[in-house]
């Protein structure tokens, strides 16, 4: 990026911001049943052993919600693009992707059917914990996955039952690499990664059944997931599978929130040269995965009561997350991941500020994209600080 353009971002995002403060922030609603909304998003990023100080536009996000007493929707969709860590495209939407693309039935109030672009239901839900950067389970394709199918959500009393089929994953958007969705998803790989595959994953099956219960003062879910589906090597035409199961907890009490999760991801792909690993792609890029192994999670959050600075801080969370993937071949190095971190509502805008530190991470420190979640990276403790600046309107 040249200094003209550098400067030109670095003033229009403050810019945005002000204007953002000086407008109500609410979704525009078109009916009674139907939301227009959306985001504008700026980010900073420091890492002085990188020699890496940004603070310039992230994101704009498209949304729409519908709801009545029988039909539901949602879709969602993102742009990026000209600004880091984008910097090699020229203008914002060269990188382009849906989030979610669904419309769902309610038969009654605890039961209901989503089809189209929604989230898998796996483990821990909506996300693998408190954090705005997400898990490693992110990169390795169970943290906030998103494909094309069916969903069935039933409440039974305390039971939770979740069970979906899925054709395929998202349709590729717009960008520069053959990773260009909005989830972590099995892909053909770029040619910049070496001992890359090309696998296309087909018919998954997933069941999700969670059990709400009481430990002494702590309000918990305990349940299990299980995921299955078909890897197509496009290369020998033979078929290999992609099994993962996951149990998880969740807990509060009062402020204080506890998140637990252990899964194994076992993939069998049928390459035409190693089968320990898998390539990856999302968010304009590819990457290899180990076939098997072990992903940890565990958060603790407390939320701050109150507001302040004359009422305009309000919302404050305070959180601690770990998460590892521990790879079964001999030789391959486990990738940990820990954020410390707050988010919190300062007027109209949705704040994160987390502190990243990351050993055989994909994308904290710059080990190596391609190859960190499979033989490793550089092997030692990286560290970043990041800050995500949204107005949600």
């Amino acid at each position: 990026m040249n200094l003209n353009t550098t400067r030109a971002l670095g003033s229009l995002i403050p810019l945005a911001l002000l204007g953002a403060l000086s407008t109500h922030a609410q979704a525009i609603q078109v009916t009674d049943n139907l939301d227009l909304g959306g985001a504008i998003r700026a980010r900073w990023d420091y890492d002085p052993d990188r020699d890496i100080q940004k603070f310039n536009f992230d994101t704009v996000i498209l949304s729409a919600k519908y709801k009545s007493d029988t039909w539901i929707g949602e879709a969602k969709y993102r742009f990026y693009g000209r600004a880091y860590p984008y910097q090699y495209t020229e203008n914002v939407g060269d990188v382009q992707f849906a989030e979610l693309a669904w419309i769902g039935y309610k038969f009654n109030s605890d039961q209901q059917v989503q089809v189209g672009l929604n989230q898998v239901p796996f483990g821990l839900q909506p996300y693998f914990g408190s954090t705005f950067y997400q898990t490693l389970g992110n990169v390795v394709g169970l943290e906030d996955l998103e494909e094309l199918g069916a969903k069935y959500i039933q409440q039974s009393g305390d039971w939770n039952i979740q069970a979906g089929y899925y054709v395929r994953p998202a349709s590729q958007g717009k960008g520069t690499s053959k990773g260009e969705t909005y989830s972590s998803v099995v892909s053909e790989a770029d040619s910049y990664v070496i001992d890359g595959s090309n696998n296309q994953e087909r018919n998954t099956v997933v069941l999700r059944v969670a059990k709400a219960l009481d430990l002494g003062p702590w309000k918990s879910e305990v349940g299990v997931s299980g995921l299955t589906s078909t890897l197509e090597n496009r290369d020998t035409d033979n078929d290999g599978r992609r099994n993962a199961v996951a149990v998880h907890y969740i807990g509060k009490n009062g402020p204080w929130g506890v998140q637990l999760q252990a899964a194994r991801q076992q993939m069998s792909p049928r390459n035409p040269g190693t089968d320990e690993l898998v390539t990856f792609g999302g968010y304009d890029a590819t990457y290899n995965v180990a076939s098997r192994g072990n992903l940890y999670v565990a958060d603790v959050s407390y939320d701050v009561g109150g507001k302040y600075l004359f009422d305009q801080i309000s919302g404050v969370q305070l959180y601690a997350n770990y998460s590892a993937f521990d790879k079964s071949a001999d030789d391959f190095k486990t990738s940990q991941r820990m954020i410390l971190g707050t988010s919190f509502s300062l007027s109209k805008l949705w704040i994160a500020t987390e502190w990243l530190y990351g050993k055989n991470d994909p994308v904290i420190g710059g080990s190596s994209l391609t190859q960190s979640l499979g033989a490793g990276g550089s092997d030692r403790w990286e560290n970043q600080l990041y800050m995500n600046i949204g107005y949600y309107f």
